[in-house]
């Protein structure tokens, strides 16, 4: 019996330190992110009833009537959509990150409603529209990319859009764009047509704000270099940029003859050095210059680092 139990015991699987902190991490970008989202959401868009699609477009056009608190609502509208995520998707790391987020923005935006206009002198800060269309869009969507670098949403639409796109096969964006695009049309039923034109700017702004965030900038450059000097041009760039070349025997499909075909990945300030160099080592050389939003691995961000 004791040695039956010993054996249960070295069974378990207790997380290591690296996993406590990657879970903490994991609650801290959700924490900031949802909080982030939700004042951009307050601060710039309830109170000009800007709807931007999504669930916290449906709870102002909701709260125009009722008066309900949109944060409270935004969350009661989430309850189902999780429960069908959870057996359509059945994913429970997505799951639980989409709940916790989802409550961190709606409780952040009824206690941020709640607080701010008594603390604040002017209330809204401005009533320039456009303004407030830009920076919601701009905040909203940052605080939703440390959400999605989390691996979480907020729930709502991105939910009915993905389980959407299993059943359809139609691309997630055009999904996002009929579900967002149908919530800011009936906005513009309830506050008027120019609110919409400004819900759209927002979706559109908020969506670049995301992206930005979740990836970052555009960091690297790819080159393509057809040569019929592969090793004289592969060894400069080794030698002067430190970069790994690859290379394979291409046929010209005009031509006919055979060249070689170099491939490397450089950093943005080293791509005119890179041709420079190129210059030198085969002046006939054809050359292409590609943009690469990332680059993982041995010279670059650790890929090990960037997914923990």
């Amino acid at each position: 019996m004791t040695t039956l139990l010993r054996q249960k015991t070295r069974q378990i699987h207790w997380p290591s330190q690296a996993q406590i902190w990657h879970k903490i991490y994991i609650l801290i970008l959700l924490m900031l992110g949802g909080f982030i989202a939700a004042s951009g959401y307050v601060i710039f868009q309830v109170p000009h009833h800007i709807v931007a699609g999504g669930l916290s477009g449906v709870s102002i056009i909701v709260n125009s009537f009722t008066g309900w608190p949109v944060g409270l609502l935004f969350w009661i509208m989430n309850v189902p959509l999780l429960i069908l995520g959870f057996f359509q998707l059945g994913r429970w790391s997505f799951l639980w990150r989409t709940l916790f987020a989802a409550t961190v923005f709606s409780t952040s935006a009824d206690l941020l409603l709640a607080v701010l206009p008594p603390m604040l002198p002017q209330w809204p800060l401005t009533n320039d529209m456009l303004l407030n269309t830009i920076y919601g869009g701009i905040i909203g969507g940052i605080g939703l990319g440390l959400v999605y670098r989390a691996g979480g949403t907020t729930g709502g639409t991105s939910i009915l859009g993905r389980i959407w796109q299993r059943k359809t096969g139609r691309p997630l964006s055009q999904v996002y764009f009929y579900s967002d695009g149908l919530i800011i049309l009936t906005g513009a039923l309830v506050f008027g047509w120019e609110i919409a034109l400004y819900g759209f700017i927002a979706l559109f702004i908020s969506g670049l704000a995301a992206d930005y965030t979740l990836e970052g900038p555009s960091r690297t450059r790819t080159a393509t270099i057809i040569t019929n000097q592969p090793e004289a041009v592969l060894q400069i760039i080794m030698e002067k940029l430190g970069r790994g070349v690859s290379y394979w025997p291409i046929t010209g499909g005009y031509t006919g003859e055979q060249h070689y075909l170099l491939y490397c990945t450089v950093t943005r300030p080293q791509v005119q050095e890179l041709k420079h160099i190129i210059a030198q080592a085969d002046p006939t050389a054809f050359v292409t210059i590609g943009v690469g939003h990332q680059a993982l691995g041995d010279g670059f961000s650790s890929i090990a680092k960037e997914t923990s």
